[in-house]
């Protein structure tokens, strides 16, 4: 278990101190006696989190440790921490639960075509607007936080959050557009190999069949 990897786990592991420090209503801590908000708790965590989010990767890429495991939970992470934080937003009233459903959704169809272009052999690489997606991510929540607290961020969050949803529709778009064609194209190739295969093997084996009839009528 290198340090990227440790640190994809410590991403998985912020998520539900960041629910709980949310929807909690009786969730606290003190810092030199003075308590900390909620909100403001749970703004550092989510920025903690979304830090080790950008040096994961950076590490395993400067110290050459990007392995399997790290490469299958690192997207985990991130959407388990970005659903959480949305869906947390929700119940305290601050997300459209719209907004919230149709970024996880997202999430969830992106990842299931990642998961048939692996098993067909093809990569899925993060688009500039898929990078763009997940920093306004990243911003948008920061700013629902701390309307939380103050009212006066919210105009500005509910601006961000609207980038997000419309960042995420347009690179869920261009996943499906780019790699929906390639995907399609081995899916049928394959499948003219699997019927090739068969139709040889049924002529091999109506080819042994004459062979035994011809050997028996022989005799």
């Amino acid at each position: 278990m290198n340090l990227p990897n440790l640190l994809t786990l410590l991403r998985i592991f912020f998520v539900p101190l960041l629910v709980v420090a949310l929807v909690q209503d009786d969730f606290g801590l003190r810092l030199l006696g003075f308590p900390i908000a909620n909100e403001f708790l749970a703004l550092a965590i989510f920025l903690a989190a979304a830090t080790t989010d950008l040096l994961d990767g950076y590490l395993a890429r400067r110290w050459k440790q990007v392995t399997t495991v790290g490469t299958l939970l690192d997207p985990v992470a991130d959407k388990l921490l970005i659903s959480a934080a949305l869906i947390s937003l929700v119940q305290v009233r601050m997300v459209p639960g719209w907004i919230a459903i149709l970024i996880v959704g997202r999430e969830f169809a992106v990842t299931g075509l990642r998961g048939i272009a692996a098993a067909e052999g093809l990569t899925i690489q993060a688009s500039d607007l898929g990078k763009t997606k997940m920093v306004t991510q990243v911003i948008a929540i920061s700013l629902m936080l701390l309307a939380i607290h103050d009212k006066q961020w919210l105009g500005a969050a509910m601006l961000w959050m609207y980038g997000v949803a419309f960042f995420g529709i347009a690179s869920a778009i261009q996943y499906f557009v780019k790699f929906w064609g390639a995907l399609d194209e081995r899916i049928k190739l394959r499948r003219r190999r699997e019927l090739l295969l068969l139709e040889r093997r049924r002529k091999r084996s109506e080819r042994a069949s004459m062979v035994k009839a011809q050997t028996a009528t022989g005799r």
